[in-house]
């Protein structure tokens, strides 16, 4: 295998900077320490985050210069919207938590989910290589990391069954291809070291979006204080 790059290993440490693997309300969940309705608040957030990552996703596609790479970020919109959507497997989730369908898409958002949301439709907005940093690089490629670590517990802990935590298995073994891909992605398109500092930025933030969306909830849900 090639050695990385000096850029990918730039891009590297700024996810794993901020990795919301790591956050305070992740240590929570992986103790086992929330209860049914904490994680269902989760889901009903989350909901408001991943529920509009595929039109931002289609946003980048209609500006990605790159034949192979619209069809990928194709790929991964028809993933998350056709058949069984994603979000379906989310809001299963969520009623298995005690939190119905209808107040899943009614819940408002706490001011880091849409701090967090707002950012994200800010950056598909950005010329396509620094988009595809921040929305593939900087949020994608961490899920895998982050549901390696929720997953386990929401059976040994929560006791959840395999079908109501089947969003979470799903996302896994998707988004390490996709995180992947969106690196590779990234390393081409960037060409010049202006770009590259720009792709790198646009990572440092998105990772810093995630983890004070994450930080939100904790303090929210867990701590009881205003987001």
């Amino acid at each position: 295998m090639a050695e990385p790059s000096a850029f990918r290993r730039d891009l590297e440490a700024a996810v794993n900077a901020r990795h919301s693997r790591l956050n305070p309300f992740t240590e929570r969940w992986v103790k086992g320490e929330l209860t049914r309705a904490q994680l269902g608040a989760w889901a009903a957030q989350h909901y408001q985050y991943v529920g509009q990552f595929p039109r931002w996703c289609a946003r980048v596609y209609a500006d990605c210069p790159y034949p192979d790479a619209r069809d990928f970020l194709l790929e991964n919109i028809i993933e998350e919207e056709s058949g069984t959507k994603h979000v379906d497997l989310l809001i299963r989730f969520a009623e298995a938590c005690g939190v119905s369908r209808a107040e899943v898409e009614s819940t408002p958002q706490i001011p880091t989910t849409r701090a967090l949301t707002a950012w994200c439709y800010e950056m598909s907005h950005k010329p396509f290589y620094e988009a595809a940093a921040g929305l593939l690089v900087g949020l994608e490629s961490q899920v895998p990391g982050i549901y390696k670590r929720n997953l386990p517990p929401l059976t040994t802990h929560y006791g959840f069954n395999d079908r109501e935590i089947e969003f979470f298995a799903i996302h896994i073994e998707a988004d390490e291809v996709h995180g992947e891909r969106g690196y590779e992605i990234v390393e081409h398109a960037c060409t010049t070291p202006e770009m590259k500092a720009r792709a790198v930025e646009a990572v440092r933030q998105a990772t810093e979006m995630r983890w004070q969306y994450m930080t939100g909830l904790h303090r929210t849900y867990v701590l009881k204080e205003d987001a």
